[in-house]
């Protein structure tokens, strides 16, 4: 009887151990072309894994510890989820680490990278600088080195978003959004916002002047091409250049799209698959394009969707829309 009963309670407890998350809902997809459906499942929906974040920005998967990151832009905070947890508090400080509150509403970090060394890289608005956390991931600590800070000596506007190439240089966006006073706040330096190799040396050197708010930024799988989103309602669009060494020529807009108040969002954060196609959130959701600049469809999703980034087999797309922390299935293409 006994031995019977430890059987039974075994397998009750395997049964609730294997059950699985029945997650809410959000979003829908749609098709522009049926070459979508190559990447995507067209009748998925996106899941809701976290809610309630003031303005959720800036995932990274780290697969070291099978967990996810992103930043909560306005509470300095960010967050780790993973499927065993959920969503957890993370680190806090993130992106401003002063003594004195800070007077503007977007001073956390924003986005996140890990580094070849397996180190959290950090956009700190609040900061202004691109930064690393020299803790181990497992040991998370707001003790952070600086990477770079200044152009020409002067302070960085509020770095957004940043990808590595696999020599180590870092290609980072500094449009004005943590900035307390924003455009005109009184303590910026810049009379522009800049588009920026920094060197694995620490070098920094301005690669792009022209773009009004320069945003989400990511490389082709070959490293010859560079995409840069461009946030500003009036100019939405996705831009495209060519990596000719240190420098960035033939640039073109990618693609073009009608800002349209009725859909949140604007072109902003996004990940380049290992097919070269391109995952831009945008007005309305996540913009799927192909390498060639068409887009095939879109993830519609009813928040304004900051960013995104794939799992490891990119297998999901996980992405940040305002409160919420969405994932969706993929088809590797």
């Amino acid at each position: 009887m006994i031995k019977r009963f430890g059987w039974l309670l075994a397998v009750v407890v395997l049964a609730a151990c294997s059950k699985k998350t029945e997650y809410r809902t959000l979003g829908s997809i749609e098709v522009f072309d049926p070459a979508l459906g190559t990447l995507i499942d067209t009748m998925a929906v996106p899941e809701i894994l976290g809610e309630g974040y003031a303005w959720s920005e800036g995932p990274v998967w780290v697969s070291a510890h099978n967990m996810l990151l992103f930043s909560d832009i306005p509470n300095n905070a960010i967050m780790k989820w993973t499927e065993r947890e959920g969503v957890v508090e993370y680190l806090k400080p993130a992106g401003y680490t002063g003594s004195e509150p800070f007077s503007g509403t977007e001073g956390g970090s924003n986005g996140l990278l890990i580094n070849s060394d397996g180190k959290l890289v950090l956009c700190q608005h609040g900061d202004r600088r691109v930064a690393v956390m020299e803790a181990p991931l497992d040991q998370p600590s707001a003790s952070f080195r600086t990477l770079a800070d200044r152009y020409d000596g002067k302070r960085f506007n509020s770095p957004n978003d940043a990808a590595y190439d696999r020599n180590g240089n870092l290609y980072v966006t500094d449009p004005p959004y943590g900035l307390p006073g924003y455009v005109d706040d009184p303590g910026k330096e810049l009379a522009f916002q800049g588009v920026y190799l920094v060197k694995a040396d620490g070098t920094v050197k301005l690669l792009v002047d022209s773009l009004t708010r320069p945003n989400g930024i990511g490389l082709s799988p070959d490293e010859k091409t560079l995409y840069v989103a461009n946030s500003d309602g009036p100019v939405a669009k996705w831009y495209a250049f060519d990596v000719a060494g240190d420098s960035l020529t033939n640039a073109r807009i990618f693609y073009s799209t009608d800002f349209k108040e009725e859909e949140p969002g604007a072109p902003d954060g996004l990940k380049v698959s290992a097919s070269g196609h391109i995952f831009a959130t945008g007005p309305g959701g996540v913009w799927i394009f192909s390498p060639e600049g068409k887009a095939l469809g879109r993830i519609r999703i009813p928040e304004a969707t900051a960013n995104c980034t794939f799992s490891p087999d990119e297998q999901f797309l996980f992405t940040t829309s305002d409160m919420y922390l969405l994932r969706i299935r993929l088809k590797k293409g």
